[in-house]
């Protein structure tokens, strides 16, 4: 493989120009003004209802003034915010966009400490009081949810100037670290055989068939993290620290709590989904030794995990990859497939990597029911899973469009479950369609998958369960967190890989924004291939419509209810072992077949 291949050529980027001409338009500056001055006038509404902790009474008319406006206001930070990142995201060398985003994060600083006030004036709501607002308000009732989740909040907060100085502190607290990781490291670049080439490319090339190049594009990384140590090594600490401080000053038990809080699950759904993870270790491990065995060694190095194994006769160029998801989409429902088409006609993706731009993909709300998405494609099954998992979140924003802002807020573990529906609809029929080598290609895909999202997460969440715990203690050098991130990695591949990477904790953005951004992952997967189990069992029963709508009704209420709720809709008791059990198996047959196919 040569860097030529890996270059943004006559891919697609996405369009911008539909909410402004450029962030120097008077339009968007004009925009941003009012935003500013909307921002203003709410805490003029809040001083003057009274909303803050012992504030007012909280009736129905001041409660649906506030929830309006915010509402409003917040719809107003999402198109700009998108449209700034929409820069921001694709060349970090952007002067203009850096600045516009400073700017916005200025203007929209008093919201974190408005959000706080607001939670603390509704958490002083007895069950009576909430009961009798509910009542009395339509407003209140399409917000129950929200109502209740700040009543828990309410619990673990600090006195409100303490929580308004925490607020503000942030842009340049943690954020400000977590901003500088992403800035500093989309223009990190290695020496690959006497040539500069990008961080992200690199990591690219280790999927490539030719293990020297696999090899040296890993040690060309390694090299270049390795200058990046100390800055990444500070913005760490700065995360961490002020995460673990204010969990702490909150009254959690431990740093987890919060995150349990965020996510929508209680302790005891996390514990029963790791158990079953923990259990499936062995299992993944005899995919990895496979793997090696097909690779012709008897343990994988770092640079093999994602190394190709099996033929495709599919060239998986991003055309060709667009026009399967499509299809395929259509063979679940007329309404996905023209979903996907739109994506792809209005230019809603910008597809290929290139210098300044950040690593792996995402969706955003944009305007409306629209998203857009980022990605960094190659030419592989892998990168078109990736499509359809974006695409996913995308549909995901279009069910839910009709909801405010607020109701639409949802929690990662719920966040996932479109996406890695949409990537399951791709994976099933590209395996469906294959045979010989190219059914163990479609295989490894899947497998390889699977295995970061449930082996390599729990390797992540481990490591930053023991920073968490150091890190409270003081400082933590570039070394420290080198030892702590291979030992969560042997104790997650277990002897299956001769080769660790010290810098998985430099390279992955997650741990420099929220907390524990890694388990949700693993939530999303298996929760999605158990809503996809019954998917195919509605198929059977020809009751494919009626799981469409249930499906849908899940899809828009994910801000409305937490997880374990939802999932009762659907059956499906979250502390239950077997449930996340059922769902492993699903991947332990993958595995079987996997090791069938190849002779392992």
């Amino acid at each position: 493989m040569t860097t030529t291949n890996l270059k943004a050529v006559d891919l697609p980027r996405w369009r911008t120009d539909d909410l402004y001409p450029g962030l120097d338009d008077a339009k968007f500056t004009g925009d941003l003004r009012a935003f500013g001055e909307g921002v203003r006038a709410l805490e003029a509404t809040f001083d003057d209802l009274g909303v803050r902790k012992g504030g007012s009474p909280v009736t129905p008319q001041a409660l649906e003034r506030v929830l309006g406006d915010l509402n409003a206001l917040t719809l107003d930070r999402i198109r700009l915010g998108g449209y700034v990142n929409a820069f921001t995201s694709v060349d970090s060398r952007d002067a203009l966009a850096q600045q516009r985003a400073g700017e916005l994060s200025t203007l929209g600083l008093p919201l974190g400490s408005l959000r706080s006030r607001l939670t603390a004036w509704l958490g002083g709501l007895s069950e009576a009081a909430l009961g009798e607002l509910l009542g009395a308000s339509s407003v209140a009732r399409d917000h129950e949810y929200f109502l209740r989740k700040a009543v828990k909040y309410a619990a673990h907060q600090m006195t409100p100037p303490e929580e308004d100085l925490a607020a503000r502190l942030n842009p340049s607290g943690a954020g400000g670290w977590g901003k500088l990781h992403g800035n500093y490291t989309s223009q990190l670049t290695g020496e690959y055989r006497g040539q500069p080439i990008p961080v992200t490319t690199l990591r690219g090339m280790q999927s490539d068939a030719d293990e020297n190049v696999r090899r040296d594009a890993f040690h060309a990384e390694i090299a270049a993290w390795k200058t990046a140590e100390m800055v990444c090594a500070a913005c760490l600490n700065g995360v961490k620290g002020e995460q673990g401080t204010l969990a702490k000053r909150r009254g959690f038990a431990d740093a987890v709590e919060p995150s349990l809080l965020n996510n929508g699950i209680d302790r005891e759904t996390l514990e029963a989904m790791q158990a079953s993870v923990v259990r499936s270790l062995p299992d993944f491990r005899r995919y990895f030794l496979a793997k090696a065995r097909a690779l012709g060694k008897q343990k994988l190095d770092w640079w093999d995990i994602t190394a190709p194994v099996g033929k495709s006769g599919t060239v998986w160029q991003y055309a060709a990859g667009a026009e399967f998801v499509e299809k395929q989409f259509r063979t679940y429902s007329a309404k996905m497939g023209d979903f996907a088409a739109r994506a792809f006609g209005e230019n809603w993706i910008d597809a290929g990597p290139r210098d300044g731009k950040r690593g792996g993909a995402f969706c955003m709300g944009w305007v409306g029911d629209e998203s857009r998405i980022m990605l960094n494609h190659a030419p592989s099954l892998d990168s078109v899973s990736t499509i359809a998992h974006e695409l996913g979140h995308g549909y995901h924003n279009l069910v839910k469009a009709h909801r405010t802002p607020l109701q639409r807020e949802t929690p990662m573990t719920l966040a996932e479950t479109a996406s890695i529906f949409c990537e399951t609809i791709i994976q099933s029929a590209a395996l469906a369609e294959a045979q010989g080598d190219e059914k163990l290609y479609v295989l490894e895909t899947q497998l390889l998958g699977h295995a970061q999202v449930v082996v390599d997460i729990h390797s992540r969440f481990l490591f930053e369960q023991a920073v968490f715990e150091k890190r409270a203690e003081r400082d933590l050098t570039p070394q420290e967190f080198g030892d702590l991130m291979t030992w969560a990695q042997r104790e997650t591949y277990g002897d299956t890989l001769s080769t660790l990477h010290p810098y998985m904790w430099a390279v992955k953005p997650h741990y420099y924004g929220s907390m524990f951004y890694n388990y949700p992952y693993t939530f999303g997967l298996l929760f999605g291939l158990g809503v996809y189990a019954q998917y195919r069992q509605a198929k059977q029963d020809g009751k494919e419509a009626e799981f469409q709508a249930r499906y849908d009704e899940l899809l828009s209420r994910t801000g409305l209810a937490d997880a374990r709720t939802l999932a009762q809709g659907f059956g499906i008791d979250l502390h239950a072992p077997d449930f996340w059990e059922g769902s492993l198996n699903v991947i332990r047959a993958q595995i079987d077949e996997y090791e069938k196919v190849t002779g392992a």
